[in-house]
C-alpha cells in the first residue's frame, strides 16, 4: 500500500511540475495494474485455502457422523447376537430333553426287538428233533395246551405294555409270574414290571423290580438290561454315585453288549 501511495505522489508531482510524459504515466499504470493483480492473486489463494480448510472440516464432521452411525450399528448387532445366544441356549435345553426322551424310546425299541428274538430262539429250541429224529414238540404234545396258555398270557400282557397301559400291564405280568414262576418268560415278565414303573416315572419302585431280575433269574438274559435300567433310574433320581457303580458293573460284566455301549455313553455324560 505504501508503494502505491508513493507512486501516486510521484505521478502528481510529475503532473504539477509539467515534466511527466505520457510514457511515464503508462509505466506507472502498468506497475499499478501488476501490483493489483498480484494482490488479487494472493487473495484468491488465501480464499482457496480457506475453502479447502472448510471442506476438510466438513469432511471430518461427516466422517465423525459416519463413525458414530457405525458404532450404533455395531451395538445393535451385538445386542442381536446376545439375543440369538440366549435363544440357542434355550433351544439347547429343549433339545437335550428331547434327546433324553429319544434315548429312552430307542432303548425301549431295542428291548422289544431283542425280547422277540429271544422268544423265537426259545420256540426253535423247544421244537428241535431228538436223537431218534422225532420232534420234541410232537413228543410233548400233552403239554402243548399249557404252553399255548402260557404264551397267550405273556403275549397279552406284553401287548398291553406296548400300548402304554402300564398299570394294567404290570398287573398282567404279576399274574403271569404267579401262574408261571419258572417259565422261560418269567425273567422277561419281571423285567417288564420294572419297565412299567420306569415309564410311569416311579423310579424307586422300578429299581426294586429290576433288582428281582438279577436276584431271582441270575442266569437269565435280562440281567444286563435290568442293571442298566437300575443305573438310569438312580440317575433320574439324582443319585449319580449309585448310577455310576451300576453302569460300571454293566461294562465290566457284559463288556461286548449294547447295554455296555449305552452305559459308557451315559458315564461320559455324567462326567
Amino acid at each position: 500500500m505504501r508503494n502505491s501511495i508513493y507512486i501516486l505522489l510521484a505521478v502528481l508531482a510529475f503532473s504539477v511540475a509539467g515534466c511527466a510524459t505520457t510514457q511515464d504515466l503508462k509505466a506507472v499504470r502498468s506497475e499499478l495494474n501488476q501490483k493489483m493483480e498480484e494482490k488479487l492473486a494472493a487473495m484468491d489463494a488465501e480464499l482457496a485455502a480457506v475453502k479447502k480448510n472448510a471442506a476438510n472440516l466438513e469432511s471430518m464432521r461427516k466422517g465423525q457422523a459416519n463413525t458414530a452411525a457405525d458404532i450404533a450399528d455395531l451395538r445393535d448387532n451385538i445386542q442381536q447376537l446376545r439375543g440369538q445366544v440366549e435363544t440357542l441356549k434355550k433351544d439347547l435345553a429343549v433339545n437335550t430333553k428331547k434327546e433324553e426322551q429319544a434315548f429312552d424310546n430307542l432303548l425301549l425299541k431295542v428291548n422289544f426287538i431283542e425280547n422277540f428274538l429271544e422268544i423265537g430262539k426259545k420256540d426253535i429250541a423247544n421244537d428241535t428233533p431228538d436223537k431218534n429224529g422225532k420232534s420234541t414238540g410232537t413228543a410233548v404234545a400233552k403239554d402243548q395246551v399249557k404252553k399255548q396258555d402260557k404264551e397267550k398270557a405273556y403275549s397279552a400282557a406284553y401287548q398291553i405294555f406296548k400300548e402304554g397301559n402300564y398299570d394294567k400291564a404290570r398287573t398282567e405280568f404279576q399274574n403271569f409270574l404267579a401262574a408261571y414262576p419258572d417259565s422261560e418268560y418269567s425273567d422277561n415278565a419281571q423285567f417288564w414290571i420294572g419297565e412299567c414303573y420306569f415309564f410311569e416315572k416311579k423310579y424307586e419302585q422300578a429299581i426294586l423290580e429290576y433288582e428281582k431280575v438279577a436276584k431271582n433269574y441270575p442266569s437269565g438274559s435280562k440281567v444286563p438290561y435290568a442293571l442298566l435300567k437300575q443305573g438310569l433310574s438312580f440317575l433320574k433320581l439324582g443319585d449319580k454315585t449309585s448310577a455310576k457303580l451300576l453302569l460300571q458293573q454293566v461294562i465290566k460284566d457284559y463288556p461286548n453288549t449294547s447295554q455296555a455301549r449305552i452305559a459308557r455313553s451315559k458315564l461320559q455324560e455324567i462326567k
